[in-house]
């Protein structure tokens, strides 16, 4: 299940694609209404995915975060994960630069391809061009996090066991993405998510060499009935030990 560097650059350009929509978006809606800039966004960023895909890709399924489950994806060997906007909320702040475009590729339920476009910074991190983490300089371990405030005590039992400081950030996009930089060390979300969520962050950070699972330690398996997926953990390979033996760890 090796997809074709097709399959690569078409996760890359779907999500620049739509990233640009959303930032024309933005920039037309700027001072409306947030909560419409919000719903236009998650709409017209699926519809556009949904076309290029479906043209590109016609007899490949499609699980999208905004679109109708009709269940049909689960037949196909090849499955189309994508978030066409992770971050709302982010996305509908002024300034806020931390939501994220996700498109990825599962195929027999194992991510081959994937792409994560930070429209407002600029960049998309994609599998065609693995990205290289750089060194991890001197100093305390980061752990990115939603929030400092009501951190999960399983993320904090983590944070105690690496000696790491927390960094707060939004979409979960824009959280692994700083890992794949070499920004923070590691990510680690207990709090509930879909496939959607982590499929596009979890393909490139895999293909970028950092250690991505569940947060037991177990494997991301994708196009399932249920697309709940609710835990991911993303960090550098030498921290990885350490870290899932916290998460372990009985309370």
């Amino acid at each position: 299940m090796v997809p074709t560097l097709d399959d690569h650059r078409l996760a890359r350009e779907s999500a620049e694609q739509a990233g640009q929509l959303l930032l024309a978006l933005r920039e037309a809606g700027e001072g409306s209404d947030p909560d419409r800039l919000r719903a236009a966004g998650d709409s017209k960023a699926h519809d556009l995915l949904m076309e290029l895909l479906g043209k590109a890709r016609p007899d490949d399924g499609i699980l999208s975060e905004e679109g109708f489950d009709d269940g049909r994806r689960l037949d196909r060997e090849r499955v189309w994960v994508i978030d066409p906007l992770d971050g709302t909320r982010e996305f509908g702040e002024p300034g806020r630069p931390d939501w994220a475009v996700h498109v990825a590729l599962a195929e027999g339920g194992h991510l081959t391809a994937g792409a994560v476009a930070l429209p407002a910074m600029g960049v998309v991190f994609a599998t065609d061009t693995p990205p290289v983490v750089p060194p991890r300089p001197p100093g305390r371990p980061l752990l990115v996090v939603t929030t400092r405030h009501r951190v999960p005590m399983t993320t904090m039992a983590m944070a105690e066991a690496i000696g790491a400081e927390l960094v707060s950030l939004g979409s979960a996009g824009a959280k692994a993405m700083t890992v794949v930089a070499g920004q923070t060390d590691a990510y680690l979300h207990v709090g509930g998510m879909y496939e959607w969520d982590s499929a596009a962050p979890a393909a490139v950070a895999a293909s970028a060499g950092l250690h991505v699972s569940r947060a037991d330690g177990a494997p991301l398996v994708y196009n399932r009935a249920d697309p709940w997926l609710p835990d991911l953990l993303i960090c550098r390979p030498e921290l990885a030990e350490a870290c899932l033996d916290a998460i372990r760890r009985p309370w």
